[in-house]
Formats: C-alpha cells, sequence, structure tokens
C-alpha cells in the first residue's frame, strides 16, 4: 500500500520511525517533509499536501503527525474526500477504520508513546472497512461535503 506522510517539526521524530515500520510492513512511505526536527514549521503546509495526495488517488492512505495530532486532522479534514481521525488507542485505531472509513490517520509525536503509535498504524492499516450501515452514514457526510464545497 501507497502511504503518503506529512509533518511539522513536533512530529518529525515519529514520522522517522512510522517510515521504518511502514517498510518493514511492505508499503510503499512518500515522505512530504517536513524534512528535518527544526522549528518553526507549520503543519498545514505539510498536511495538505498529504490529504491532497489521498484525494487524488496518489496515495492509498496518509498519515499526518505534529504536536498532538489534532491540528494536522483539522487541516487534513478541509480536503475533499479526506476522512482524518485522531487515534489514542488500539481500539479508536481500529474503529476509524471499521466504522468511519478513515483514510488519513493523524497522530501526536508529543502526546503518544513511539511504541504506541507503531501498533496503532498496523491495527488501522490493517483493519478493513466494515461497510453495511456505515455506507449510508458516510454518504450522508460526503454528500454534504460536497453540497457545501460548491457554495464556497
Amino acid at each position: 500500500m501507497r502511504v503518503a506522510l506529512g509533518s511539522d517539526h513536533a512530529g518529525f521524530a515519529l514520522k522517522q520511525r512510522i517510515k521504518q515500520e511502514l517498510a518493514r510492513l511492505g508499503h510503499q512511505a512518500d515522505d512530504l517533509g517536513t524534512a528535518a526536527p527544526e522549528p518553526p514549521v507549520d503543519y498545514p503546509d505539510f498536511c495538505f499536501p498529504v490529504a491532497e495526495r489521498v484525494a487524488d488517488g496518489r496515495a492509498e492512505r496518509g498519515i499526518v503527525l505534529g504536536g498532538s495530532g489534532i491540528g494536522e486532522a483539522i487541516a487534513a479534514n478541509k480536503v475533499v474526500g479526506v476522512r482524518a481521525a485522531v487515534v489514542t488507542s488500539d481500539e479508536t485505531a481500529r474503529l476509524t477504520r471499521l466504522h468511519n472509513d478513515s483514510n488519513v490517520l493523524a497522530l501526536g509525536g508529543r502526546t503518544n508513546a513511539a511504541e504506541d503509535a507503531l501498533r496503532w498504524v498496523g491495527i488501522w492499516l490493517a483493519t478493513p472497512f466494515e461497510g453495511g450501515r456505515h455506507v449510508a452514514r458516510l454518504r450522508k457526510i460526503s454528500d454534504y461535503e460536497t453540497l457545501h464545497a460548491r457554495e464556497r
């Protein structure tokens, strides 16, 4: 699977570990920056390109990283077609795929232990979308997003 990655300075070290884990799991990582841990770096500058790559199909999934993952998820979710989710446990890693078909994972380099984050990445990548009753819910979100994107 091709996975696009982007981080600010706060997520840089964790991004480097995740790239290694993706390679170990047999996935291809496209690192869209930042290239160094020195601040200041603005996370939207790296989250938007990751989200765009997922939305247009050049990557199957994306991972955005910062201090908490929260701002990164907010930024990624501004791109039509992206469903970015902050993950904080094994269960949220599983459910965000199973029920929400998330295509971008947001993680915090300052708020999560690397070992936990690496495990969550593995769970998130391996968990399929359940479909069923969740399809109609996601369609409602997509329809709303499309309608209001045209209004802007």
